[in-house]
Order: structure tokens, then sequence, then C-alpha cells
């Protein structure tokens, strides 16, 4: 609610004007209305509903002025005078450079049109030592281009690649598990050799003993 300026006359309530419009026509009187004032209350609450809805209409007001802020807030950036300047003093100095290089259209197209071979770029003297380093690593880097490009190639045939060796690996550890197979039945098969040789032997010499003791010396 706004503050009362002191030194402006008071207003009436509209109430007041009700009753002063009353007393005028004469339908009260003005001691009815002070014993009316004294015994009813009605007058005090309407003077307070007045109050609640001045409270009401203020706050209002300041929820608006609120809502205005926060509105004014977020569109700062596209509305505010300040961003609006900002804005345009960037379009002015990109237009210039925009006319400048439409002048020069011509002169651009030329350089733009002619091969930059075989033409000397002044270096100053403090850069010539990473001038040097940095044409080891070109030379370095074009050596070893045509591996970069192959391997590049090749990258979309890795997943075939993977399953492959896949595939590789598993017969490998197949022909791995056949060998060691086949070492065993070796060495079975010389132990059983073995043992039948000294049988053999055995037997061998058995016979001769017994031919010896048959024969006369």
């Amino acid at each position: 609610m706004a503050c009362l300026n002191p030194w402006e006359p008071v207003q009436p309530t509209a109430a007041g004007l009700v009753l002063s419009k009353c007393l005028a026509a004469g339908v009260v009187t003005q001691e009815m209305l002070d014993l009316s004032a004294k015994q009813a209350p009605c007058f005090v609450h309407l003077t307070e509903v007045e109050k609640i809805a001045d409270i009401r209409a203020e706050i209002n007001q300041k929820s608006l002025e609120a809502e205005i802020m926060g509105l004014e807030k977020e569109t700062a950036d596209i509305a505010h005078p300040y961003f609006l300047t900002q804005k345009c003093h960037a379009l002015q100095v990109m237009n210039k450079h925009l006319e400048a290089v439409l002048k020069e259209k011509r002169t651009l197209r030329q350089r733009l049109m002619k091969p930059l071979c075989q033409e000397n770029f002044p270096i100053e003297a403090i850069f010539h030592r990473y001038v040097a380093e940095l044409l080891t690593l070109a030379v370095a880097f074009i050596e070893k281009l045509e591996s970069h490009l192959q391997t590049i190639k090749s990258i979309p045939q890795i997943p075939l690649t993977m399953k492959n060796m896949d595939n590789a690996l598993a017969k490998i550890n197949l022909l791995v598990t056949e060998t060691e197979e086949l070492a065993e039945q070796i060495l079975r098969w010389r132990e059983l050799q073995k043992g039948i040789h000294y049988d053999n032997s055995e037997i061998t010499n058995e016979s001769d003993s017994s031919f010896r003791s048959l024969v006369p010396p």
C-alpha cells in the first residue's frame, strides 16, 4: 500500500461517502451514526476489508513487477540495449571486413588460383631451428605415410582378420593335442618294442646255452 502524503487532505473511504450521502439526505442522523458506531462494529470490518484489498492489490503489483524483472533477466542477451549494442558493433566490424574482401575479390581470386610450389617463404632466424626439426619430422612422416595408409585401409578388415586368427589358433591347439597324443603313443610303442627285444634276447641266450650243452666238446 502506497505511503500517504501528510500534506494532502485525507481522502474519505467508500463507507464514509455512503454515510455522508445518507446523512445529507436525512435518512440517518448524526446521533444514529454515533450510536451505531458504538454498538455495531460493521464499519470497522469494512475498513479492514478495504485494507486487505489494498494489500492484495499491492502484492499483485509486486508479483507482476517480479515477473517482469525475471522476464527481462531471461531475455537480457536479446533485448537489453547493452548486448544489442555489442552485437550491432560485431555486425558492423564483420560488414566492414566483408566489404574489404569484396573490394579485393579479384586479387584474392588470383592469389588462390596461383600455385604455391617453388616459392620461398621468409622465415625469421629465431625459427630456423624449429623449421629444421619440423622438416625432419615431415620426412619421417612421409617415409611412413604408405604404411600408415595401408594400416588405415586395413582397419575395416580387422574383424575378419581376428576371426581368421581365432580359427587358426583353434586349429593349432587341436594339432598340439593330436601331436601330444601321437608322442605318447610313440613312447608306449617304444617301451613295448624294448620289452619284446629284451624277451627275444633272453630266449636267444637260453637257446644258445641249451645248444652248447648238447654239442660235445
